[in-house]
């Protein structure tokens, strides 16, 4: 039988991906003051021994101000960059799977509660709530406090902060960087003109709404170890008329292409609560393959992928180079293991785990799993 595509290898700069499964970066909204506890080493650790290709530490804020919530984990001083270490440690001492992290700055979105508290924004001057920030004062919805238009120092101190916190990801010895530019978020809110209303060379034509993203991305990059991964999440549609569309986003992951981006991971929506999503099975598969059929570097899709054949589809018909699960490996956290086995593949398991390959697999497990202690 031959290799399942999805469990085909794929390098990607430095990272030597066994199979096309990656972890999305999932907000856990339990961090203190931006700091990692033993939550995060409970949740990552977990997932690091799924047998998926690569771990994505989820959106964290470049600043405080740019934290989605107040309980959001950031890395913008040392005592972030240690709590991150320390968590990193646990989870490394028992797997190898490549570690990655999405640096992100939520403008107008930042201040909020967190979602099972209803998730509202949190108005400054009262308890974890602050002023946020955006490339325009236009605010997410009606009856939220405007965010204050950023000016060229606040870009510069936005651009740099995000430069700054991929030297502390170079320092924690993490495999990648994704910038996050989906989701209605900072770098988000200057590509679609629903958000970005400036006057100056930063809004107006799609050249100018790219500039500060392309900015930020070419900073980093400059920060983060060279012989790394940079990587950026975009959101391909607003689903609002008049926002930001699939063609507007492929014409941006060209120009990322062609400055060095190592992989691109298309969703969508996030920015505007007028959006109409035709939320289904692949949703954004058809924009994942139209930003695909444009560029060389990798492409990564996501959105209610959730079963095996599923996922095989999208990969084996050159739709996308890997898929992302999130909501799908939480609920289930040996998702790669039940997809490897439905698929007539093989996956890696911690030797601590090897007695649990059922009988009916039998060479379900590659021998030498990760979990070995040093």
């Amino acid at each position: 039988m031959a290799q399942p595509a999805l469990f085909t290898p794929l390098r990607v700069r430095n990272l030597d991906l066994a199979n096309r499964i990656v972890i999305a970066p999932m907000c856990q909204y339990s961090a203190e003051d931006g700091c990692m506890n033993d939550w995060h080493l409970i949740h990552l650790g977990q997932l690091a021994l799924s047998g998926a290709a690569l771990l994505t530490i989820e959106a964290t804020a470049v600043l405080p101000e740019g934290r989605i919530s107040w309980a959001d984990v950031g890395l913008w001083n040392d005592e972030t960059e240690a709590a991150m270490r320390r968590t990193l440690e646990g989870v490394r001492r028992w797997s190898d799977m490549p570690i990655g992290i999405q640096l992100n700055h939520a403008g107008r979105k930042a201040s909020t509660e967190v979602p099972w508290l209803g998730g509202a924004q949190i108005a400054p001057g009262t308890p974890h709530g602050w002023q946020t920030e955006a490339p325009s004062a236009v605010p997410f919805t009606e009856g939220r406090v405007a965010p204050t238009a950023l000016d060229r120092d606040g870009l510069r101190r936005v651009r740099d902060a995000f430069a700054a916190s991929a030297v502390r990801a170079g320092r924690l010895g993490l495999d990648f960087v994704q910038l996050h530019g989906a989701h209605g978020y900072l770098l988000h809110q200057f590509l679609s003109p629903l958000s970005n209303r400036r006057e100056d060379e930063y809004g107006g034509s799609l050249e100018n709404r790219m500039r500060f993203p392309l900015e930020v991305f070419e900073a980093v990059r400059a920060a983060f170890p060279s012989d790394k991964a940079v990587t950026m999440r975009v959101s391909a549609t607003d689903w609002v008329e008049g926002g930001l569309n699939v063609d507007e986003i492929v014409a941006f992951a060209k120009v990322l292409d062609a400055r060095g981006c190592d992989a691109i991971h298309v969703s969508s929506g996030g920015l505007h609560p007028a959006q109409q999503i035709p939320i289904g099975p692949s949703y954004q598969v058809p924009l994942a393959r139209a930003v695909k059929a444009a560029v060389r570097m990798p492409v990564v899709a996501v959105g209610l992928i959730t079963e095996p054949t599923q996922a095989e589809a999208i990969v084996s018909t050159g739709d996308a180079d890997m898929i992302a699960l999130a909501r799908a490996i939480l609920y289930d956290p040996r998702w790669p293991w039940h997809a490897a086995a439905e698929l007539g593949a093989q996956v890696r398991a911690a030797n601590q785990y090897l007695r649990s390959q059922p009988r009916q697999f039998k060479d379900l497990f590659q021998m030498g799993g990760t979990a070995t202690r040093t």
